[in-house]
C-alpha cells in the first residue's frame, strides 16, 4: 500500500521542510511575536504626544491602547482556529499582511477617529497572526531540546515586548515621531509576509466549521466589560457603567455556553479539564493585568509628573529589559533542574512585590530612589515565570489543539492586560494630573494653606 505524499499525509507539514533553516523560521516566527506584543504598549509612551498632536481627551488615550488590545484579545480564538482550518501558514501571513497595513494607516493617520480605526484594524491582523505563530513553532521544532531553545526564544521575546516596545517607542517619539512607532512594522511585516511561503513549514489542516457566533459573543463581551470599566472609573457606577457590564456577563455567559454546546468550539473544553493548565491560564492574566497597567502608568508618570521626555521615559525601561533577557537565559537552565511550577510561583511573587513598591509612588519620588529597584523586581519576575508558564501551558497539547491553545493562552494575556488597562487608565490619568498639579506647590503648602484658612487649588 502506498502512503501518501508528505503534503497530505496527517499531521504532516507542508511546504518547506521543517528544520531544513530552523534559526531563519525562528526569527521570523520571533518577529511577528516581537511586534505584536510591541504594539500593545508601545504607544504608551508616546501618548502625550500623540494626545497633543491629534486632539484627544486625557481619559481617551487609554483607547488608544485598548482599541488594539480589545479586537486582539477578542478575535484570538477565531484566528486559532482559522488557522486550524484555513491552514495555519496561510492565515499566518495574511494576518501580518493586515497587521503591516494597519500599521501604516496608523502611521499617517491625520486625525484620532482614524489612529482608532487603524489600531482596531492592527487588533485584528494581531488576533490572526499570534496564534499561528505558536503552532508553526510546534510544527517546525520536533519535541525535545530544539523544541525547548526555540520555546525559551518565544518565550524570552514575549516578555522583552513591554520593555523593548517602551524602549523604541520613546527613542523614535523623542528623535522623529510617533508615527515612526507604527511606521517601523511596515519593513519588518514585509519581510515576514515574504519569507514566511518560502522558509516555514505548514502543518496539515483539521477540516471543521468556524464558531462565528463565539467569536461574536467573545469579542463584544469583551468589549462592553473594558468600556464598562471606563465608565465606571470615569463618572463612577452610574446607569450606563452598569448596564454595559451587565450585557458584558449575559454575553460572555452565553459564549460559555456555546462553547459547550458547539460541536467543534473555539475553546475545546478538553484544554480546561487540566487543573495545572487552567491555573496558568488564570495566572497569565493576572500578570499581564498588572504589567500592562504598568506600561501605561510609568510612562505617564514620569513625562506628566517627572517632567521627563519621551526618551528618558523609553530608557527608563532598559534596566527591566536587560534583566528580563538575562534571567530568562538563567531560568532555561534551572528550568530541567526545579521544574515550571517553583519558578512561576517565585516569578509571580517577585512582579507581586515590584508592583507593590510602585503603588507607594508620590510626587516626590525620583527614578533612582522611586522607580528602579521597582523596575528591577518586575524584570527579574518577568524573566523567572514567563517561560516555565508558556510550557506549563502547552505542553502536552496535541498538534489538533495547538491553534486554540495557543490563542486561549493569548487570549488570557491579552484580555488581562485590555481590562487592567481599562480598569485604571481614566484613574490613573485623574490621579497623574493631581500629582502634577501638587508637585508644582512646595512641600509643606497644604499645611500652610489649611491653617490660614485658604482654598486648596482644583486638581
Amino acid at each position: 500500500m502506498t502512503s501518501p505524499p508528505p503534503s497530505t499525509r496527517p499531521g504532516a507539514p507542508s511546504g518547506a521542510r521543517p528544520g531544513s533553516r530552523p534559526g531563519l523560521v525562528l526569527a521570523i516566527i520571533v518577529a511577528c511575536q516581537l511586534m505584536v506584543v510591541v504594539d500593545a504598549t508601545a504607544m504608551a509612551v508616546a501618548l502625550p504626544a500623540i494626545r497633543a498632536g491629534l486632539h484627544f481627551s486625557d481619559g481617551g488615550t487609554s483607547w488608544v491602547l485598548n482599541a488594539y488590545v480589545l479586537p486582539y484579545a477578542g478575535l484570538l480564538l477565531l484566528g486559532g482556529r482559522t488557522g486550524d482550518v484555513l491552514g495555519r501558514r496561510r492565515v499566518f501571513t495574511a494576518g501580518v499582511a493586515l497587521f503591516t497595513a494597519a500599521s501604516l494607516l496608523g502611521g499617517l493617520a491625520p486625525a484620532a477617529g482614524w489612529l482608532l480605526a487603524a489600531r482596531a484594524l492592527q487588533g485584528v491582523g494581531a488576533a490572526l497572526a499570534a496564534p499561528g505563530a505558536m503552532a508553526l513553532l510546534l510544527a517546525n521544532f520536533a519535541e525535545g531540546p530544539a523544541r525547548h531553545r526555540a520555546l525559551a526564544g518565544y518565550s524570552t521575546v514575549a516578555g522583552l515586548g513591554m520593555a523593548i516596545g517602551t524602549v523604541a517607542s520613546g527613542v523614535l517619539t523623542d528623535v522623529a515621531s510617533w508615527r515612526l512607532v507604527l511606521l517601523v512594522n511596515v519593513p519588518v511585516g514585509l519581510a515576514i509576509v515574504l519569507l514566511t511561503p518560502r522558509l516555514v513549514a505548514e502543518p496539515a489542516r483539521n477540516p471543521g466549521r468556524l464558531d462565528l457566533p463565539g467569536a461574536l459573543t467573545a469579542t463584544t463581551g469583551l468589549v462592553a466589560l473594558a468600556w464598562g470599566l471606563v465608565d465606571a472609573s470615569a463618572h463612577g457606577w452610574n446607569g450606563p457603567a452598569l448596564g454595559a457590564l451587565a450585557a458584558a456577563a449575559v454575553l460572555l455567559a452565553l459564549f460559555a455556553r456555546g462553547q459547550l454546546r458547539a460541536a467543534q468550539p473555539l475553546v475545546p473544553p478538553r484544554l480546561l479539564a487540566d487543573r495545572a493548565r487552567t491555573g496558568g491560564y488564570l495566572a497569565m492574566a493576572l500578570a499581564m493585568a498588572s504589567n500592562f497597567t504598568l506600561a501605561l502608568f510609568v510612562p505617564m508618570f514620569l513625562q506628566e509628573v517627572l517632567h521627563h521626555g519621551a526618551l528618558g521615559a523609553g530608557l527608563a525601561f532598559l534596566p527591566m529589559a536587560l534583566t528580563v533577557f538575562a534571567v530568562s537565559r538563567a531560568t532555561r537552565r534551572l528550568l530541567p533542574r526545579y521544574g515550571p511550577r517553583p519558578l512561576v510561583l517565585a516569578g509571580l511573587a517577585l512582579c507581586a512585590l515590584g508592583t507593590g513598591l510602585l503603588s507607594r509612588l508620590d510626587v516626590h519620588s525620583g527614578y533612582p530612589g522611586g522607580l528602579l529597584v521597582p523596575l528591577l523586581l518586575l524584570g527579574l519576575g518577568i524573566g523567572t515565570f514567563l517561560m516555565p508558564l508558556t510550557g506549563l501551558v502547552l505542553g502536552g497539547v496535541p498538534p489538533e489543539d495547538a491553534g486554540a491553545a495557543s490563542g486561549l493562552l493569548q487570549t488570557f494575556q491579552q484580555s488581562g492586560g485590555a481590562l487592567g488597562i481599562a480598569a485604571l487608565a481614566t484613574r490613573t490619568t485623574r490621579t497623574t494630573r493631581t500629582a502634577r498639579t501638587d508637585r508644582r506647590r512646595p512641600r509643606g503648602a497644604d499645611r500652610e494653606a489649611a491653617a490660614s484658612g485658604a482654598p486648596e487649588p482644583a486638581s
